[in-house]
């Protein structure tokens, strides 16, 4: 299991309008192949700043199949005109579980 971790940072006064089109994008990422889950959690220091964070079953179901489809156009769609800049996205892999 892959986490994809984007920090996508929004432009001011635009969280509500950038949350509902998350919301609309859901059943993209429902239906796309290896996708687990997805959440999107707001950074409370940074307000303009948000997390979405996607489980993926393979870092090719994100980076090839996913990427590569036109479900990723229509997300982009509804969400890249709230980018204040270019997400940040890193990929990562749990190695220990506390507890």
């Amino acid at each position: 299991m892959i986490y994809e971790i984007a920090e996508i940072q929004i432009k001011p006064d635009a969280n509500a309008a950038f949350e509902a089109a998350v919301k609309e994008a859901v059943p993209l990422f429902q239906r796309a192949k290896g996708c687990q889950a997805m959440r999107l959690e707001r950074i409370i220091e940074r307000p303009d700043t948000y997390h979405l964070v996607i489980e993926w079953a393979t870092l090719e179901n994100h980076t090839v199949d996913f990427r590569g489809s036109e479900d990723f156009q229509a997300w982009r769609g509804l969400v890249g005109g709230f980018f204040a800049q270019p997400p940040k996205v890193e990929h990562t892999e749990t190695v220990l579980t506390g507890f």
